[in-house]
């Protein structure tokens, strides 16, 4: 802890230890047990005790002397030096160039979109800062008063104030006032430290003078107010101000600027949280002390003397908004600058995040979402024109204070939110969905003997035949999406998702299709994000800028720069948004309709361990996640049923883009520049036998209320579906055991 400090006001006042009451322990003498006569015994204590005060005060007087000693040692060797050698030449006899201050960090901030703060990263001492004139004046005049009082006339050193400050001290023989002036201290604080020595002092009073000549008096008092200590952690009157009454420094009355002024000389002894009276007889002595200086009236001093503390302890340093984005911001700057530097660097980082839109997001999952038991939920939201994340937030029920980001660093499987991906590759590759045709029916794949089979069915056993791409990507069919998967490639498939920007490993199996591999939130939003912004891939960007603590915007880091690569054509993007718009009219997606062109997929993994609703509109891509994070347990019973992306999921990414966007300007999916040129295909596993059937079909066609394996009603699916035809594969093992992801 810093040391205490004296300047030009009073000190504590505080002598040496009082009275104690007789008594020896147990009662009994030392004089071979015979009792004493209680006066002898009370005489004898009381002879102790004086003893005892007079050999503590003799070793204060002695310090005290000490003090006085080597001050006007210094002072008087300052003088003789000056006398001999000429003021110039004492000047002289140190630089300001040769020192380096201490290096005293200073906290960084995160703001949101709109600027509101979102929380610090705190340095090892908490301090932030400020300009004077962002300084109250009573904080000002109440520092100077008690510090310094004539700190406006001398020149660095005031040797009127040092020799009565030693008279008071001698006559009192105790330290009720110091001499040192505010310049002194900033010097022994910032350049050569507290360490107590003839050369120590004549240094710092050098020192003293050379700052005085070079810098102008208000920006010594802003420097001494911005590092020096005030307790509980704060450096600096700004990290004062907001730890003792939650508001800046600018905003301090009288009687707050007197409390927190007069805390510097000894800030643990007049702690206004631990020691609330010693804290209130100091502010009066400042407050004394400005009615001296002409600072106040007397009605002023009366009134603010009056006055209770009214402390309110901050929260500005401690208390972080949006913890899951604010961590995925700071652990972007350590990447960037380093631990040191985020920590003490005074960096002021200016982040994408839309409060309003965090806001909606929790909203969303809390109204859905109600019991404690309920699993989780992430939300992650994108702007597909610059990949500026807009919402980054996840709801635990029944939990509070989780540091893992579960829409950030959790990944989890996709399930058929990932068919969104082989339907963009076989439309890149020039495959038309509307006309290509696949068998809706069980899938046995083993392409030797020695290799594991894998058989591929729907959960419910419901297959429709021979089924056009479209068709099957609104049922999210398992077994066409198989077949198709095969087809366009695996390899392919991975590709293009890390193009459009899925950040994880995906592994190249014939089941990556159907959503095998995990992903995380955030991946999922910006990869849909890149279908939005017309086949455009955006870099996620959560800062928009850093300012220095130089008042520079750092420009080098790239910062707020929109980092854009084109993926495929705009007319891939045209297609696939065509089919995913259909998904949320008549699919597996309708809860996610809100009245607005909005495009689609929904996905859940084995067992129901993992729902998910990725969807996007022109303006916005946003990925919804719900699931229990610390492992995949299934949920079968939530609220009384299954939850797949088609149930909670979309409900949720309904809700929040009604709250987002719903007052926006309505915004159509653009016409492509460059539509897609289809391509004969012939896929090994595709189906080219005779066109199925679209009327008066017998058998095959399921009922109104029959569900899809995710507990998804279909709706029809385009109306193209057939019975399947018989023994197209070996049959499919039973549901428990089946190998694929289950349909959605």
């Amino acid at each position: 802890m810093p040391p205490t400090r004296g300047g030009n006001g009073q000190g504590n006042g505080r002598g040496g230890p009082g009275n104690r009451p007789p008594g020896n322990g147990h009662g009994r003498a030392r004089n071979g047990g015979k009792s004493r006569p209680a006066a002898n015994v009370y005489a004898n204590h009381r002879r102790r005790d004086r003893n005892r005060r007079r050999r503590h005060h003799a070793a204060r007087r002695r310090l005290v002397l000490l003090t006085i000693g080597l001050g006007a040692a210094a002072i008087l060797a300052a003088l003789t030096a000056a006398a001999f050698t000429g003021a110039s030449a004492f000047r002289n006899s140190c630089s300001l160039e040769l020192l380096r201050p201490v290096t005293l960090g200073q906290n960084s901030f995160v703001y949101a979109a709109d600027g509101t703060p979102l929380g610090a990263i705190p340095a090892e001492r908490n301090r932030q800062p400020v300009k004077l004139k962002r300084m109250s004046h009573s904080i000002r005049e109440a520092t100077v008063a008690i510090e310094d009082r004539r700190f406006y006339q001398h020149g660095g050193l005031d040797f009127h104030g040092i020799f009565r400050a030693a008279f008071k001290n001698l006559e009192s023989g105790r330290i009720v006032e110091g001499g040192s002036t505010i310049t002194q201290q900033l010097v022994r604080n910032l350049y050569i430290g507290n360490e107590r020595s003839l050369k120590r002092k004549t240094k710092e009073a050098c020192l003293a003078l050379k700052l005085d000549d070079a810098w102008p008096k208000d920006r010594i008092l802003q420097t001494y107010l911005n590092q020096v200590y005030f307790g509980n952690h704060a450096y600096g009157i700004e990290a004062a101000s907001q730890t003792y009454f939650s508001k800046s420094a600018k905003k301090l009355g009288l009687a707050e600027a007197a409390l927190l002024a007069g805390l510097p000389q000894a800030p643990s002894v007049y702690d206004p949280f631990a020691r609330p009276d010693e804290a209130v007889r100091r502010r009066n002595e400042v407050l004394r002390a400005m009615l001296v200086a002409g600072n106040i009236t007397q009605a002023e001093y009366e009134q603010a003397a009056a006055k209770r503390l009214k402390l309110r302890r901050g929260q500005i340093y401690t208390k972080i908004r949006e913890p899951f984005f604010f961590g995925y911001v700071r652990d972007l700057l350590i990447a960037k600058y380093g631990v040191s530097t985020v920590r003490s660097g005074g960096l002021k980082v200016y982040a994408t995040i839309d409060p309003r839109f965090q806001a909606a997001a929790r909203r969303a999952v809390k109204e859905n979402l109600t019991e404690r038991t309920d699993p989780a939920s992430a939300v992650v939201s994108i702007n597909p024109k610059n990949g500026a994340i807009r919402a980054m937030t996840a709801v635990i029920p029944g939990r509070r204070g989780v540091q893992f980001n579960l829409a950030a660093q959790g990944t989890r499987q996709a399930g058929s939110s990932f068919k969104t991906f082989v339907l963009t590759e076989a439309i890149h590759q020039g495959i038309n969905p509307n006309t290509t045709m696949y068998l809706s029916a069980p899938f046995h794949w083993q392409p030797d003997p020695l290799s594991e089979p894998w058989d591929v069915a729907t959960y419910a056993g419901d297959y429709y035949g021979p089924s056009t791409i479209a068709s099957s990507t609104l049922r999210s069919d398992n077994t066409v999406y198989a077949r198709l998967t095969l087809d366009v490639g695996p390899e392919n498939v991975v590709r293009i998702a890390h193009e459009m920007g899925i950040k994880t490993r995906l592994e190249p199996v014939a089941s990556v299709g159907l959503g095998t591999n995990s992903v995380s939130v955030l991946d999922m939003a910006s990869a849909y994000a890149t279908l939005a912004a017309g086949g455009i891939y955006s870099e996620p960007m959560a800062i928009k800028k850093v300012v220095l603590p130089s008042g520079k915007v750092d420009t080098g880091a790239g910062w707020g720069k929109p980092k854009r690569k084109r993926v495929f054509r705009d007319g891939v993007a045209y297609e696939v948004t065509k089919i995913l718009q259909q998904n949320i009219l008549a699919g597996t997606g309708t809860a996610a309709n809100f009245g607005r062109p909005a495009a689609g997929k929904t996905g859940t993994a084995d067992d129901f361990a993992d729902a998910w609703f990725v969807g996007y509109t022109p303006t916005l891509a946003t990925a919804v996640w719900v699931g229990y994070p610390r492992a995949q347990i299934p949920m079968t019973n939530v609220h009384g049923i299954r939850v797949a992306g088609g149930t909670f999921p979309a409900q949720i990414w309904h809700d929040f883009m009604v709250a987002a966007i719903g007052s926006s300007p309505y915004a159509e999916f653009p016409y492509p520049s460059q539509p897609v040129d289809w391509q004969p295909f012939h896929g090994q596993y595709a189906y080219y036998g005779p066109p199925p059937c679209t009327k008066n079909c017998d058998g095959g066609k399921k009922k109104d209320d029959e569900t899809t394996s995710s507990g998804e009603t279909d709706t029809g699916g385009g109306g193209t579906d057939t019975a399947p035809p018989t023994d197209t594969t070996s049959p499919p093992p039973p549901p428990p055991t089946t190998t694929a992801a289950s349909n959605d």
